[in-house]
């Protein structure tokens, strides 16, 4: 066990270590420079035909869902634990610094999302019940040709397994966690029954879960139409009011933040500081992880979409990776260091800061539910998106009867996640996550050629 964990550290260190990071922001900028910067461009257009359309009632044909509804599936999966906690991590860890990092991968991440998406799109097919199903797995055999199929494979591979850690086990667990330090906010006996309480959470899980994803993406849809913009919007209110509370510190917070993008031990200070190579890397990784530009898992969501041109679908990529990483991830950063806070930089923080930033104008109990419940339907919806995403990547390797068997498989490791600790397992299933870019960057990069031809074709009949 303890070879696999060190052989396991060794590919963990680069798929999401520093050379990977490099090869993820350097297909952002490619992909950039070739569409000349859509992002950029054309993102008044984006937001238009996004934001500006979410409340027009629609209705999606036999076998796809609403644009919107494939991609709150998707930002359900990219909106969770990771805008909290992961971002926690980068300040601390990283300094101020680190959020100028993030913003920089993810100007170049909402490129990468665009062109996944409008892929996703040319080359889906539908299954055999009638849905739209596509992905990387597809694009990869579809247009890179039948001689890349073992590149596709290794993708779908990766997909499926990952999907029951850092999709799975590992959210549960969280979500675990923040309901338990809630509730002992209250009530503080309960810690005495956290195992319990645990358990009664996974198999609620399990049973929601299980009800949503066997029901396909449109029931899976339905579900995160409601229950991301909710999300999203309770944890936004609530890291204003910090911020709102705090104006006369933000001029200070963002000075920080430039500052410290490329001297961190200026800003940090303390005994050694921060490296700006750590600074970057931060930055960098957990604004990849979150918004999991370049990864390939959210274009499997948008290529149900019921749309008539791929760009229409790929503009939600743009949105998609505004609203996650530069909106809500920059408020997580923004409460904790207008908060006053001691961030004790150096050390890995954890979600407790957030609830003594949100606090320090709040209260205790106001905090413990906003935190709390923040995270579990951040958790919970992470969840939801991957159960479909691990389905889909198993019904394109072993078709539609193995997906439905995998689907109880990815139900009861719900109650497990919620129980047992799989240390290993969760460390492994966090590699597998990473590896899943390696297939996909190949691909991007070999047809950015056709992601190019979409765009103009759709850009030159709009003018």
């Amino acid at each position: 066990m303890q070879l696999i964990a060190n052989i396991n550290n060794a590919i963990n260190g680069f798929v999401w270590g520093l050379p990977m990071l490099v090869l993820l922001m350097g297909a952002g900028l490619f992909l950039s420079l070739r569409t000349g910067f859509v992002q950029f461009r054309k993102f008044g257009h984006a937001m238009k035909n996004t934001i500006g359309k979410i409340f027009q009632k629609t209705e999606a044909k036999a076998g796809s869902v609403t644009p919107f509804q494939a991609m709150t599936t998707a930002l359900a999966a990219t909106v969770g634990t990771g805008n909290i906690a992961g971002i926690t991590w980068a300040v601390t860890l990283g300094g101020a610094g680190a959020i100028f990092w993030m913003w920089i991968a993810a100007l170049l991440g909402m490129c990468t999302k665009y062109a996944e998406i409008v892929l996703a799109i040319k080359f889906r097919e539908r299954n055999a019940e009638g849905d739209w199903v596509g992905g990387p797995m597809y694009y990869i055999r579809n247009g890179l040709g039948k001689n890349w199929k073992w590149l596709s494979v290794l993708f779908a591979l990766f997909g499926a397994l990952a999907a029951f850690g850092i999709g799975n086990a590992v959210q549960v667990g969280n979500i675990t966690d923040s309901l338990n330090s809630a509730i002992q906010t209250f009530v503080p006996a309960a810690a005495a029954s956290e195992g319990a309480i645990a358990l009664v959470i996974g198999v609620i899980v399990a049973i929601i879960v299980a009800i949503t994803s066997l029901g396909g993406i449109q029931r899976i849809g339905s579900v995160t139409e409601k229950m991301v913009p909710f999300m999203s919007l309770l944890y936004i209110v609530g890291s204003l009011a910090v911020v709102f509370a705090n104006l006369d510190k933000l001029g200070g917070v963002f000075s920080m933040i430039f500052q410290g993008a490329f001297a961190p031990s200026a800003v940090v200070g303390g005994v050694g500081g921060i490296a700006i190579k750590e600074c970057i890397t931060w930055g960098v990784k957990r604004g990849v992880f979150s918004n999991e530009a370049g990864l390939g898992s959210a274009p499997i969501a948008h290529a149900a979409a019921d749309v008539d041109h791929p760009v229409k679908q790929g503009l939600f990529g743009i949105f998609e990776v505004f609203v996650d990483t530069i909106v809500i991830c920059t408020l997580t950063g923004l409460t904790l260091l207008v908060s006053g806070i001691d961030l004790n930089y150096g050390v890995k923080g954890t979600t407790a800061l957030n609830m003594q930033a949100f606090a320090t104008v709040l209260g205790n109990e106001v905090s413990a539910v906003i935190i709390g419940v923040g995270i579990a339907l951040f958790a919970l919806s992470t969840i939801l998106s991957w159960a479909l995403y691990g389905g889909r990547c198993v019904e394109f390797l072993l078709g539609n009867k193995a997906r439905k068997v995998y689907l109880w498989v990815f139900v009861a490791i719900c109650i497990v996640g919620a129980t047992m600790d799989l240390g290993l397992a969760w460390d492994i299933a966090d590699t597998l996550n990473g590896l899943m870019a390696i297939p996909n960057l190949i691909a991007l990069i070999g047809l950015s050629g056709v992601v190019v031809s979409v765009t103009k074709d759709y850009f030159g009949k709009k003018n």
